[in-house]
């Protein structure tokens, strides 16, 4: 490297960490896995579905919590009392077509430990999306849709993750 290289090296890095600076003064944190306060979960919910699969994931990377597949030997159940995708006409066109959907997605759980006490009470959270709609391109709309849908469920999944690490031992 040049010497005038590696000043410019030098000062950029310098200007990076000043730049991060306030950042690590105001306790800013990137969000990465939370750590739960239980040992071991029991998810009820089948790992084959897309909601299961989701939420078994993101559980093993908290680092702190096994996944067991009876509910008998967890300090905790998860109970999924409602996963209901829906979807709503929002607005019609002239002609009577559909020109706009909304997608809702609603979770309702409930996590209730050994001793039958329930730790989060049923609660219910939601996400939303509205997306346009043509007939002519019915493909592209229905991967649309899905994409949708599946963004959503990852956005309940890391509300529902909050919600279990914000759960007291």
């Amino acid at each position: 490297m040049t010497p005038s290289r590696s000043r410019r090296s030098l000062v950029l890095a310098l200007g990076a960490l000043a730049a991060a600076g306030p950042l690590a003064g105001c306790g800013f944190k990137l969000r990465g896995p939370r750590p739960l306060a239980f040992s071991s979960i029991f998810i009820g919910i089948g790992a084959q579905t897309e909601l299961g699969a989701a939420l078994r994931r993101r559980v093993r990377t908290s680092g702190t919590t096994e996944i067991v597949d009876d509910a008998a030997k967890a300090e905790v159940r998860l109970e999924i009392l409602r996963n209901q995708p829906e979807r709503e006409i929002l607005t019609l066109t002239g002609a009577g077509k559909v020109r706009e959907y909304e997608l809702r997605h609603v979770i309702t759980f409930r996590l209730i430990d050994r001793a039958g006490t329930e730790r989060i009470r049923p609660t219910s959270i939601s996400a939303k999306r509205e997306y346009t709609y043509d007939d002519s391109l019915v493909l592209a709309k229905e991967q649309e849709e899905a994409l949708l849908y599946r963004d959503m469920q990852g956005d309940l999944v890391e509300q529902l993750m909050r919600r279990l690490a914000a759960v007291k031992p």
